[in-house]
């Protein structure tokens, strides 16, 4: 349904009939770690994140996975190759 508390005219799914279902009745406005990201919206009752209804929830245990301003450290290990097994494999 259309939110009709604080995030007017987005689609949320805690919104129903009665009000909004999340905890507390509203969502909550972003942390800081959220600034620039692009779910983050502004509305007249403050900056809100259009996927997640309480934020500071999703950067507890490190990186939000919805973060479009934030890119996740991949490792690359470089292969260590065996000289003696690559001579071996050569010479079949």
């Amino acid at each position: 349904m259309i939110c009709s508390t604080v995030k007017s005219g987005v689609d949320c799914a805690f919104m129903t009939k009665k009000g909004c279902n999340f905890n507390g009745g509203t969502c909550h406005t972003i942390v800081e770690a959220c600034v620039g990201c692009d779910r983050a919206k502004t509305f007249p009752t403050g900056i809100f994140c259009i996927s997640f209804p309480e934020p500071a929830i999703k950067w507890r245990r490190g990186i939000c996975n919805m973060a479009s301003h934030m890119k996740s450290e991949t490792k690359v290990e470089e292969f260590k190759l065996n000289p003696l097994k690559a001579s071996k494999r050569a010479a079949r």
